[in-house]
């Protein structure tokens, strides 16, 4: 059995191809992840580089709901974790490569299968029409041999240029998430009091 995964085919357990494994790029150590900071959609998609209509219909397909805060409602705002941004990198570079949007969504769900620390050392490889997961070079040389392999995407590569992008970039806590407008805040007000 090859040790690359092909991700768009592939119903097995994921834990069964997480062994102990050198990373493809020890070099690139991912950062811990906050999971209390979130990031409107402006910021999601100019560090992306998606348009806000890709954001949004992904958000309502499912191919991505963002994980801080989902829409609830009208004025309500999506908050995106660093981790879901990372992951909209990933569905943009396989889009641009041609990848169809049913194998990234087969690619998008084994990635959520993941641990963050798990992402940074895994190398997306394709041939335009599967997917495959890479955890070390001989898995990349054995892929590419085996001529399944065009182009790869080395996540740990795209976590640090997601990285990059978001030092800059707003960002809130949840924590001080305070209701996003007055007629919210009024209503909060009005339902606080019902219930005392």
């Amino acid at each position: 059995m090859e040790a690359w995964v092909d991700v768009t085919r592939s119903a097995e357990n994921v834990e069964s191809h997480v062994a102990k494994q050198d990373s493809l790029f020890p070099e690139l150590e991912a950062t811990p992840l906050p999971e209390d900071v979130g990031y409107r959609w402006t910021v999601a998609c100019e560090a992306a580089g998606i348009t806000y209509r890709q954001l949004d219909h992904w958000a309502r397909t499912s191919l991505l709901v963002p994980s801080v805060r989902p829409a609830a409602g009208s004025g309500s705002q999506r908050l995106y974790s660093f981790r879901d941004i990372l992951i909209l990198r990933i569905v943009k570079r396989l889009l641009d490569t041609g990848v169809s949007l049913s194998n990234i969504r087969a690619a998008v769900s084994h990635l959520d299968a993941r641990g963050s620390d798990d992402l940074a050392s895994i190398t997306l490889m394709s041939d335009g029409a599967s997917i495959y997961e890479c955890r070390s070079a001989e898995d990349v040389v054995d892929l590419v041999r085996g001529g399944q392999g065009v182009f790869g995407i080395a996540v740990g590569s795209v976590w640090r240029e997601v990285e990059g992008s978001l030092a800059t970039m707003p960002s809130e806590r949840v924590e001080d998430h305070s209701e996003s407008d007055e007629l919210a805040q009024r209503r909060a007000r009005r339902i606080a009091a019902a219930g005392a």
